[in-house]
């Protein structure tokens, strides 16, 4: 016990035979040290939101993908999500630039709608509310012509 006590108020530098021996008192575990006495814990910062595409509009946007690979049209995609927009990008190669860019973007939503296609020129082809309707812009549908 004696030992125990020496070994939390000094360190000992005396050995038996005269070697150097040293014990040191364990450290406190992370949980139980203050913080410094001077500088107040800082608040964490506030995450900014990641817009994204929720479950459904990724389904329409794959199934339309999904056509377009069987026909030959499309070869490659990619997905950004940011902070002002989600963009899913496609590709006839991956070596060149995106064909189209399929956007979202939630600040345009009561204005013009969150949803646009936009071609490699950068011109938009079609901007709306309801993303099948923005969608068939790229998927036509074959009519019966009379």
């Amino acid at each position: 016990m004696r030992e125990a006590r020496l070994a939390e108020e000094e360190p000992r530098s005396a050995g038996a035979d005269g070697a150097l021996v040293l014990a040191f008192a364990p450290k406190a575990p992370p949980s139980a040290r203050r913080e410094h006495p001077t500088k107040p814990a800082q608040p964490a910062r506030p995450v900014p939101p990641i817009v994204g595409f929720e479950r459904g509009e990724l389904r329409a946007i794959l199934d339309l993908y999904a056509r377009k690979v069987a026909e030959g049209a499309w070869r490659d995609y990619a997905i950004d999500f940011g902070r002002e927009a989600a963009t899913f990008s496609v590709f006839r190669r991956a070596s060149e630039g995106p064909l189209y860019r399929i956007e979202k973007a939630p600040k345009l939503a009561r204005a013009q709608g969150a949803y646009s296609v936009v071609a490699a020129t950068g011109r938009i082809l079609k901007r709306g509310h309801d993303l099948a309707r923005v969608l068939a812009v790229l998927d036509p549908r074959l009519a019966v012509v009379r």
